[in-house]
């Protein structure tokens, strides 16, 4: 049962929230009829337009899996699988927020049962979606913390299980700062499985049991050192028209800020070797124009995006790449001669740099890295990961590796043998869910 305290707090929180939710439906409608933007998901979001997909997944255990988007999917695809392992008669609902993350979750995981959108924090649309999955566990990826859904899984018996639990720095503060509603959220997992000691104590401090966590690894290991594969790789290249004498700086996730710099240094790079080329790869693929316009200003015309080239145009060894469209980015860092991982020399935190590391490249990054410190680190000791300072020390430390092509490909295998050492993750945290899940069975 809530305490009274919980119940006030909770009763603020949606008010706040249906407040919020009424512009924001305006918005999303709007904007789906206009553009055709969120028509697969604005409804499903409502709890609508969702049964036919639960139509035919039989009987059995029902373990409904929530990745928020391209991120958490590549988390929960290797634990969906080594759960179908260990249990082959366990039926898996996989939920995603964004249409990006479904249609990834699709093209990835071949194990789950169904896919459907995790419903808005509205109490009418989480009962309504409840109602129809009917879960006997439900398992959130990395940290989604939603008060109405989680207190709605308690009521109803719902055993509720984080995996790959992680909070960054900044997301810390703010949850520390309110810590006194989410301890009152976090009551209601039953189980939670961290990445690293360091969560662990962040999660501690917010208000959960210790009694309920487990440091358990990173499970994006397991999925990236079974995704990068020669077969990949041949398909990009030939796609892409890759020829043997180019030689790539791949710049993935980039923010704003980063591109004038990835430029001039691209620029540096290209008129000491002609063979250099450069795809850079924004973050967010809105901002596609404003990078192309920043090209154009350094007279590098000689650009074709990635929309163009799956729309019928061939490349014809255009020197810059644009990617504008999403899901490449993995099989890109393939072609890397050498990578720049982004929202590092901009205070954004880091993006994820394990996925180039699965290839065997080194990665240069700026330093903040607060997201990821940990992959950072380990990175670093095996020589693969580079922290610069700014512009010239990346120019300096890329002219530096790819003078040395032999130690350049040392430094990579030892990388990537950091992601394949971290590998096991995924299983221990199916372990955890069945575990969760025959708890709930026998009222333990």
């Amino acid at each position: 049962m809530e305490n009274t305290e919980y119940a006030r707090m909770r009763l603020v929180y949606n008010i706040f929230l249906i407040l919020a939710a009424i512009p924001g439906l305006v918005f999303f409608l709007l904007k789906m009829l206009m553009t055709g933007k969120y028509r697969h998901s604005f409804f499903q979001k409502l709890g609508l337009r969702q049964k036919h997909l639960l139509a035919d997944i039989g009987a059995g255990r029902r373990t409904w899996i929530h990745a928020v988007s391209v991120g958490e999917v590549t988390a929960a695809v290797p634990i969906i699988a080594a759960l179908k392992h260990q249990e082959p008669g366990a039926k898996i609902i996989f939920s995603t927020s964004t249409e990006t993350g479904q249609g990834m979750a699709k093209n990835l995981s071949r194990d789950a049962d169904a896919f459907i959108y995790f419903p808005l924090d509205i109490p009418l649309c989480v009962n309504r979606m409840l109602d129809l999955v009917r879960p006997d566990v439900f398992v959130l990826v990395e940290t989604e913390l939603w008060p109405n859904f989680l207190a709605s899984c308690r009521r109803r018996g719902v055993g509720v299980v984080m995996v790959n639990g992680r909070i960054s720095p900044r997301s810390f503060g703010k949850y520390r700062r309110s810590r006194f509603f989410w301890r009152q959220v976090l009551r209601n997992i039953d189980q939670a499985g961290m990445i690293t000691q360091i969560d662990a104590d962040r999660f501690q401090q917010i208000g959960m049991d210790t009694q309920k966590i487990q440091v358990l690894g990173n499970a994006k290991y397991d999925a990236l050192a079974a995704m990068a594969s020669p077969e990949l790789r041949e398909d990009i290249a030939r796609r892409f028209k890759i020829t043997p004498e180019e030689r790539f700086l791949v710049a993935g996730s980039t923010h704003p800020g980063e591109e004038e710099i990835l430029i001039r240094v691209y620029l540096a790079l290209y008129r000491q070797d002609p063979g250099f080329r450069l795809i850079l790869v924004p973050r967010h693929i809105e901002r596609t124009n404003a990078v192309l316009d920043l090209l154009c200003q350094r007279e590098l015309n000689d650009i074709i995006t990635v929309s163009r080239m799956l729309g019928g145009q061939a490349r014809r060894g255009e020197r810059v790449i644009v990617v504008d469209v999403i899901g490449e980015l993995f099989k890109i860092y393939s072609l890397a001669t050498v990578v720049y991982c982004g929202g590092s020399l901009v205070p954004r935190g880091g993006q994820n740099i394990l996925e180039a590391a699965a290839w065997g490249k080194v990665i240069f990054y700026g330093p903040s890295m607060e997201d990821f410190s940990q992959e950072a680190a380990l990175l670093e000791d095996a020589g693969a990961g580079r922290r610069i300072a700014d512009e010239q020390a990346l120019l300096e430390g890329i002219r530096k590796v790819i003078a040395d092509p032999q130690d350049l490909q040392a430094r990579g295998q030892r990388g990537q043998a950091v992601v394949r050492a971290n590998m096991g993750a995924a299983a221990r945290y199916a372990e955890m869910i069945i575990h969760t899940s025959q708890r709930q069975e026998t009222g333990g």
